[in-house]
């Protein structure tokens, strides 16, 4: 039996009873007294009186323990409502209120995460595909009887290793992005010259730059060093990543720019700046997922995990620090993120 049942059938019996007792008593003292008719009509006022408190204070006896009973169930739920256990009605509407609330936002955000896990999972899919139907296609082809043409086993050998090669690129990448996520970070920060850095990093990706005739330059190249404290390694993987993906959509004979400036605060912003293709306004909140892709048509030309950006946006989050983005979609772009500077 449900408790609005029992609650129910235990006012109802309180009321017979109740009832029932004056009554009782209101006949015995007629039949034994012989009453008049207006003490009898008094005698009856009494008793509704009477039974109508009783009712009042047993049904509110009874709201009042359920209300603190549903009050007391919304806080066993966590929803952090930032209130004490109540029996007001309307203090208990309330709560009530920022229940659904809550839960209306808890369900966006359901729905906001299972479209991610579907697209994530759909893109996965596509990157996984490419590089294994590109080595299956040609191992198969060597297999059979390629493998005897001396004029192309060798080609084939070489692109089939390259798509494995990015297969084990994307599951390294995967799974850094992944420790990263369950803050298995490991940072270690020491003191460096950011402005070396960087120097190094271009000097690094020069063969790339120089295959779309992408000019490498940093504002800071004659000037003192710029120390910050953080982890090196994985902020020249940062530079690095920033700095690809601005040949990767720059344009040819075009230009990229690292600026590093001071900002309040012990902290410094490096920009990495292109007059490449640019992105359009509808991208630029979704350029930090794993995978996204501005070229919808899924299309990727240019290699790479499809995780750069994303790994960026993980480290600088595990050093608490701030990434941004802007860009103009036939102009250029930049990105930029801040670091502490060495005491």
């Amino acid at each position: 039996m449900s408790r609005k049942n029992k609650l129910r059938i235990q006012i109802a019996l309180f009321s017979l009873i109740v009832s029932s007792v004056f009554t009782i008593l209101i006949s015995f003292f007629i039949k034994e007294f012989n009453l008049l008719k207006p003490l009898f009509l008094s005698f009856t006022l009494l008793a509704t009186v009477i039974i109508y408190l009783s009712l009042s204070f047993f049904v509110k006896y009874f709201l009042n323990r359920r209300i603190k009973e549903i009050s007391n169930q919304l806080f066993s739920q966590d929803l952090n409502l930032n209130k004490t256990i109540t029996t007001d009605m309307d203090d208990l509407i309330d709560q009530i209120k920022q229940f659904d609330d809550k839960r209306k936002i808890e369900l966006s955000e359901m729905r906001e995460q299972e479209t991610f896990r579907r697209e994530f999972i759909g893109n996965l899919a596509h990157e996984l595909k490419t590089p294994l139907f590109t080595s299956q296609s040609y191992i198969l082809t060597l297999l059979d009887g390629a493998l005897d043409d001396k004029s192309v086993n060798k080609k084939y050998l070489k692109i089939a290793g390259k798509s494995i090669e990015r297969l084990n690129l994307i599951v390294k990448d995967l799974d850094f992005i992944t420790k990263l996520e369950t803050g298995d970070s490991n940072l270690r920060k020491s003191n460096f010259d950011v402005v070396d850095l960087i120097n190094n990093s271009i000097e690094m990706l020069e063969i790339s730059a120089k295959k779309k005739n992408i000019k490498l330059m940093i504002e800071h190249e004659n000037n003192p060093p710029i120390n910050v404290h953080a982890d090196k390694e994985k902020i020249e993987q940062v530079i690095i990543n920033l700095i690809e993906n601005s040949i990767k959509y720059g344009r040819e004979n075009g230009t990229t720019e690292i600026v590093v400036q001071d900002l309040v605060e012990n902290k410094i912003i490096v920009r990495v700046t292109d007059n490449g293709i640019g992105v359009k306004e509808n991208h630029i909140d979704r350029l930090f997922e794993r995978f996204y892709r501005v070229d919808q048509s899924g299309s990727r030309s240019s290699g790479g995990s499809g995780l750069g950006l994303a790994i960026v946006k993980h480290i600088v989050d595990a050093h608490d620090e701030k990434i941004y983005v802007e860009s103009d979609f036939g102009i250029g772009s930049e990105f930029s993120f801040t670091i502490d500077k060495s005491k």
